[in-house]
C-alpha cells in the first residue's frame, strides 16, 4: 500500500503565480494540492478546515509577512511544514525563517525542476522514521533537505540552458537525440550535444547508438540521474 499523498497548501498573492505553483506541485509524484489561497487570512481559514502537511508560502502577502503567518500557526499548534517562496535575498529573514521551522527556501523565479528537487528532498526527509542508529543516520536525514552545492559548469555552458535541456530529457520517455533536444529547447544541435554530454559525464544521463537508419547511427540520450 502506497503512502498517502503529502497535502500542500499554496499561499501566493499573485493568482497567475499561484496557479503555476499549484500546477508544479500536482506534477510531482507523492504530492497533492490541498488548496490555493492568496492571503494570510485565507490561509488560516483553510488550515482550520482542511488537513495540510506542507505550505508553499510566499513571504510577501497583502495582509502581512509570511513569517508572521508562521508564528501565528505555531502559536495555534499547527505543525505543517513550510517551504518559503520569495524574491527577497535578505539573509536575516532566512535565519528568522529557519528559527521558526522553515525547512526550505526557493527563490523566485524558479523552474519546475527546482521545485521538484525541493519537494523530493522534503519527501525523503519526511519519510525518515524510527530511532537513529547513530550520528551518521541523523546527519543523512538532515542532509536530505539540503540541495548539493552546485559544481562549476564547463566554460560556455549556462545553468539556465542546462536546466532546459535536463527538463526536456527527463520528460522524454524514450530519450532524445541531440537534434531532438535542440528543437525542444531552441538551441543548435551542436550546443544541445554539449549539454547532453555534460549530463553523461556527471552521471545523470546515459547514451547509446540508435540504429535502423541510413548512414551513421545517431546517439540517443536517456535520463538516468535524480
Amino acid at each position: 500500500m502506497s503512502a498517502p499523498a503529502i497535502r500542500v497548501l499554496v499561499v501566493e498573492d499573485d493568482p497567475v503565480a499561484a496557479a503555476a505553483h499549484a500546477l508544479y506541485v500536482g506534477r510531482v509524484s507523492g504530492f497533492a494540492v490541498s488548496g490555493t489561497v492568496h492571503s494570510m487570512g485565507d490561509a488560516r481559514r483553510h488550515l482550520d478546515r482542511h488537513p495540510v502537511d506542507l505550505l508553499l508560502l510566499d513571504l510577501y502577502l497583502p495582509d502581512g509577512h509570511g513569517l508572521q503567518l508562521v508564528r501565528t500557526l505555531r502559536a495555534a499548534g499547527h505543525g505543517a511544514d513550510i517551504i518559503a517562496v520569495t524574491s527577497a535575498r535578505d539573509l536575516a529573514k532566512v535565519r528568522e525563517g529557519v528559527s521558526l521551522g522553515v525547512v526550505q527556501y526557493v527563490l523566485k523565479p524558479f523552474t519546475f525542476a527546482t521545485l521538484r528537487d525541493r519537494l523530493t528532498r522534503y519527501a525523503e526527509f519526511r519519510a525518515t522514521a524510527g530511532e537513529a542508529s547513530g550520528q551518521d543516520e541523523v546527519d543523512r536525514a538532515i542532509a536530505s533537505l539540503r540541495a548539493p552545492w552546485p559544481a562549476a559548469l564547463p566554460k560556455g555552458l549556462t545553468a539556465a540552458t542546462l536546466t532546459a535541456v535536463t527538463e526536456a530529457l527527463r520528460a522524454a520517455q524514450g530519450g532524445l537525440t541531440a537534434a531532438q533536444a535542440a528543437v525542444d529547447v531552441g538551441i543548435s544541435r551542436i550546443t544541445a550535444r554539449r549539454y547532453l554530454e555534460h549530463l553523461v559525464e556527471t552521471g545523470r544521463a546515459a547514451r547509446a547508438p540508435q540504429y535502423g537508419q541510413v548512414g551513421r547511427p545517431e546517439l540517443r540520450y536517456r535520463w538516468s540521474g535524480h
